[in-house]
């Protein structure tokens, strides 16, 4: 092989490899030029055929055909390189290869938290979680538990009822659910009892707000069905839920209470869990020590009836715990309308 023969080889490498163009192209073209078998490879190949006078020539040529290429090949990826990130920036500045920026994430709400912490420690337990209609008929709401029309206890929740349909269908029988008690009327008509089930949800008072009290609020309703059902058993439950929330043993006491849906119907009340030893007050109970927590009683025998259950075989507890208090207790906020007043720095406080 002449020189001139080797200069017209290199010039052909090299157009070849300016022809390409991607990177897959490049890749064939380097396979062709570099590769067993290649035009290099048949260079240093056909050295052992030459004349002792042109074998070092042909050998220092093909070293250099094979630097040359690759430094061509070099070239031409780096320009792609530098194609894709033009493309990447379209032409507005960015470029990728800079440190991101963090993106702010979000954060489960704190009734959120309390509720799936709750919902956990009634797992444990053996209830099972239901959820229900937070618009809901006047029937499970009211009259499915023991409060009929004329019922005085109507009076004790200012209810949001809502208008007629635009369509004209009547929507007196309509409402927006005061309390999760109205899923305990619909679980009593599906389930088989014994069941043991909670129902975490929000509910809605129409009332004046203020640090205490809310429109819109979160609770969970507790119902036990079975035989043999006694007020220690809801005693029991209580203390062993109280045990589980708060992380170490608390005294509970009840005090009589009224509730159509439980007869006989008790106030729980728990011995404050904030309140430091030999402390007079408390910013929590005030200095009483104790905390009112939940409503509760023996499920009223009528409210058992009016879903076909034989109250001669079955009874039950039922229970009602705050969960918005619940927080408010856990992570010390002094307002109830901080949990639905969408202010993102109380929210990023529980990220």
């Amino acid at each position: 092989m002449k020189p001139e023969d080797l200069e017209r080889l290199s010039a052909e490498s090299l157009a070849r490899v300016s022809a390409c163009a991607d990177g897959s192209a490049l890749a064939a073209v380097e396979r062709d030029l570099l590769g067993k078998g290649g035009v290099v490879a048949g260079l240093l190949a056909s050295i052992g055929g030459l004349e002792a006078a042109d074998r070092r020539a042909v050998g220092e040529g093909a070293n250099a055909l094979k630097q040359t290429v690759l430094a061509a090949i070099a070239e031409r990826e780096t320009a792609f390189e530098a194609e894709r990130l033009e493309m990447e920036r379209g032409g507005d500045g960015f470029d990728p290869t800079l440190v991101g920026t963090r993106e702010a994430r979000g954060s489960l709400h704190p009734v959120t938290l309390v509720s799936r912490q709750l919902e956990d420690v009634f797992l444990s337990m053996g209830y099972r979680v239901l959820d229900g209609p937070e618009v809901e008929l006047d029937h499970y709401n009211f009259v499915g538990l023991n409060i009929p029309s004329d019922h005085p206890a109507r009076d004790m929740q200012d209810t949001f009822w809502c208008e007629p349909a635009p369509d004209g269908t009547d929507g007196a029988d309509l409402l927006l659910r005061t309390h999760t008690s109205c899923v305990q009327v619909r679980a009593l008509e599906v389930l088989e009892p014994p069941f043991r089930a909670i129902v975490p949800g929000r509910v809605f008072r129409q009332e004046a707000t203020d640090a205490t009290h809310e429109h819109t609020f979160h609770q969970m309703e507790g119902l036990v069905v079975g035989q043999g059902i006694t007020v220690g058993h809801l005693i029991g439950t209580m203390r062993t839920f109280l045990r589980e929330a708060f992380g170490r043993e608390i005294e509970v006491r009840l005090r009589p209470g009224y509730f159509p849906f439980v007869e006989p119907g008790f106030e729980l009340d728990a011995a404050c869990p904030f309140c430091e030893e030999g402390a007079d007050s408390c910013r929590v109970c005030k200095g009483s020590r104790w905390i009112e927590l939940c409503p509760c009683g023996m499920v009223h025998p009528a409210v058992l009836e009016m879903a076909g259950i034989d109250t001669d075989v079955w009874n039950g507890f039922a229970f009602g715990l705050g969960v918005s208090r619940m927080a408010m207790l856990r992570y010390g906020i002094e307002d109830i309308r901080h949990l639905l007043g969408g202010d993102l720095r109380f929210l990023e406080q529980f990220s």
